[in-house]
């Protein structure tokens, strides 16, 4: 769950880590009875201190499955992380304008949707919340489970390409490497890229590889994204790693797969640095 060594890449300032969760203490917090799976405590200072070893500055913090469409959690870890942080919330689409209002002075920046998920925002409501937080500049988030060939991202091509506002996928749009750059639902995220509304979370490499860090079967993926457009790229560490059955590799082989997969230094600079400062507001 922790950093056990000090990366090799040297993160640069303002370094950010677009995705990470946080859990517990569980007596304080009351995890979702539609979770799909138990967590482990992970507490705003074990995160911080992955990040301190990362060299990491700011922070996303994103709302997980785990805790449904109560958000308090994610709220409160903003101020315990001790550093910039931002977050991405799961919210209904009757939820008060007051509320959102005070959800983004406190650094509320999205609202998350997850597909194939009992506990989680319908999916038919996004394009109702989706017009309401318009005027705060917030995005979409989606999150989309991993089918075998993510059919779903391409049967909801034309719905996100409609939406009036930004939208970031997570996990690289949970794609099987194996699949190949041909797949469908890679092919759709391409072009969805390619239209300059949409970005795009190198994250989570180790739920999508077959190979071990820094897992080079995802390459041709990234450099396909990277020629759509890098300035939608973002970089992500999915801490804590829940719900992870295969071998878990070190949080610091998640930041130095980036010297594999961006070799060029300024272009890492930009996914690490200048994407997230713009899409979160830093």
């Amino acid at each position: 769950m922790t950093s056990e060594r000090r990366p090799t890449l040297r993160a640069p300032q303002g370094a950010t880590d677009c995705h990470v969760h946080v859990y517990g203490p569980n007596s304080d917090y009351t995890l979702a009875s539609t979770r799909t799976f138990d967590v482990p405590e992970a507490l705003p200072a074990n995160l911080a201190g992955t990040l301190d070893r990362l060299g990491i500055d700011r922070v996303v913090l994103v709302q997980p499955s785990g805790y449904g469409i109560d958000n308090r959690r994610h709220l409160d870890a903003m101020r315990e992380v001790g550093r910039p942080a931002r977050m991405i919330a799961a919210l209904r689409a009757d939820t008060p304008d007051a509320e959102l209002d005070a959800m983004h002075e406190a650094g509320v920046r999205g609202v998350r949707y997850t597909i194939g998920h009992a506990g989680a925002a319908p999916l038919t409501e996004m394009p109702i919340l989706a017009e309401r937080i318009k005027r705060l500049g917030w995005h979409v988030q989606l999150h989309v489970m991993n089918d075998g060939g993510g059919a779903p991202l391409a049967d909801m091509e034309s719905t996100l390409a409609r939406l009036p506002v930004d939208v970031v996928i997570d996990h690289l749009g949970s794609l099987r490497a194996s699949d190949g750059v041909d797949q469908q639902g890679f092919q759709a995220l391409l072009r969805l890229v390619g239209r300059g509304r949409t970005w795009v979370k190198l994250s989570a490499g180790y739920r999508l590889s077959n190979t071990s860090p820094p897992y080079s079967d995802l390459v041709p993926f990234v450099q396909a994204l990277l020629e759509q457009n890098a300035n939608h790229l973002l970089w992500g560490s999915d801490w804590p790693h829940v719900s992870f059955e295969g071998s878990m590799p070190d949080t610091a082989d998640l930041l130095d797969q980036m010297n594999a997969w961006i070799p060029d230094t300024a272009v890492l600079e930009q996914i690490l640095v200048e994407n997230p400062a713009e899409r979160y507001g830093f």
